[in-house]
């Protein structure tokens, strides 16, 4: 809970800082409109920036897969990860098998007794 907070927080840190950033750069370059090299490079950076941000989020997403398939195998596969749990897993299909032949025999044993 404390991590996620931070993340959220420094997320929205880095959101407010670029907020106040973005709108000084343009300013800058703007002023600088004759230089033709600065307006090459602005170009560039933003293509390079799309790309490089495009990037990260599909490699955030690829990780997040993994971790839900990861979580989800591991929900799937938890009653028969260890002996213990196996053995409780079968024991319980063994209970939930008898309880019919159980409940039969027993009221059939009562009534044969009479």
């Amino acid at each position: 809970m404390r991590m996620a907070r931070r993340r959220r927080t420094a997320s929205l840190s880095k959101a407010a800082q670029l907020s106040f950033i973005a709108p000084q750069v343009v300013a800058l370059r703007s002023l600088r409109t004759h230089d033709r090299r600065e307006m090459q490079r602005m170009g560039t950076e933003k293509v390079l920036a799309f790309w490089e941000s495009m990037n990260a989020m599909g490699l955030q997403v690829a990780k997040a897969n993994q971790e839900y398939a990861l979580f989800a195998m591991r929900q799937w596969w938890s009653p028969w990860m260890t002996p213990l749990q196996m053995a409780n897993a079968a024991t319980k299909v063994l209970e939930k098998g008898l309880a019919p032949v159980h409940r039969r025999a027993a009221a059939n044993a009562r009534r044969l007794r009479r």
